[in-house]
């Protein structure tokens, strides 16, 4: 089988060569950062896999990719990119990294969460504005953490809260049961929980899910983390849906809201306390630290894994490829 790293721009073209092997499938190496949807039947003609960092493939234009058999996205979210139910009616198999970057996630979900209870943001911007601003944090010990989805980094962030003596409530789609875990109704985590954490695949189903009416269900003062998907929030845009609802005047119930997206618009001059925190799209990033036992790979170890031919998927230890 012949394959194609289609974007495999700056450093994903170091780590590419410093992990490649003489035994593994001929990969072609495309070094371009950005792809445009427009070019992907010209670049993949001919190739029977692509290994996609981040290109987006849209469906029509995939149909005109014959041949094409095999789709290894490098991460969890490709229906962010594409659409793997429809590439699979055109004989095209979307595969994951399944795990990818759980634990990292979770912190970062878990670093947001402490963020927004001390209002850590905005007391570092009023001290670099010369103003000793101190803020009324919320204590998180014996508080309730509701889990909005319970896969891989839901669970991670269900066992960090209770590692800090959390209570941990969990609403998933489908039936799920793990210990020190209560799953409980949607009605009832989005009243109990003082955290909300969202980890919700996206998909058309749970697009806009958190919409004003569910938003305004939750608990005066909680905390809502989405470290999933913006679009997740009706409307799209996570922080301004966010902001609407925690307004005073508005649903006032959100005390803050923390945001892992793709948005790096500060919206200057807005001084509201309750204004949310946001954050790129960053938390499955890391350094490459060696891998120990019950701890996923970093990037090397995805790309390393990835460039197995997918009729050996998931014969490694390790890392383990799924679809969507």
């Amino acid at each position: 089988m012949r394959g194609i790293f289609v974007d495999a721009g700056g450093e994903l073209a170091d780590v590419f060569r410093k992990v490649v092997r003489p035994s593994d499938p001929a990969i072609t190496l495309n070094e371009q950062g950005q792809v445009d949807p427009a070019a992907l039947p010209g670049l993949l003609a001919g190739y029977d896999f692509v290994i996609n960092d981040h290109t987006f493939m849209p469906t029509e234009v995939m149909r005109s990719c014959r041949g094409l058999q095999h789709v290894i996205f490098l991460g969890t979210g490709a229906r962010s990119y594409m659409d793997p139910d429809a590439l699979a009616g055109l004989g095209i198999t979307v595969h994951i990294i399944k795990g990818y970057g759980d634990t990292a996630v979770a912190e970062h979900a878990f670093a947001l969460m402490w963020a927004a209870a001390r209002g850590l943001a905005r007391m570092d911007r009023e001290m670099r504005q010369g103003r000793w601003a101190r803020t009324e944090g919320m204590q998180l010990t014996g508080k309730t953490l509701g889990l909005l989805g319970y896969g891989g980094i839901g669970a991670e962030m269900g066992r960090l809260g209770r590692g800090i003596g959390m209570r941990v409530l969990a609403w998933n789609r489908t039936a799920r049961a793990a210990e020190g875990v209560e799953f409980v109704g949607l009605d009832r985590l989005l009243a109990e929980s003082h955290v909300l954490s969202v980890h919700l695949l996206l998909s058309d189903e749970t697009r806009g899910f958190l919409g004003a009416e569910r938003l305004a269900a939750l608990r005066h003062g909680a905390i809502l983390v989405n470290t999933a998907r913006g679009a997740l929030v009706r409307g799209g845009d996570d922080h301004r849906a966010t902001e609407r609802c925690a307004r005073p005047r508005g649903a006032g119930r959100v005390r803050r809201g923390a945001a892992a997206a793709g948005s790096h618009a500060d919206h200057a001059g807005e001084r509201d306390a309750l204004r949310p925190q946001r954050v790129p799209h960053a938390g499955s990033q890391r350094n490459a630290d060696p891998p120990r036992p019950g701890h996923r790979l970093p990037r090397r170890g995805v790309i390393r894994w990835a460039m197995r031919p997918p009729g050996g998927i998931g014969r490694r230890s390790g890392l383990k490829i799924r679809r969507p």
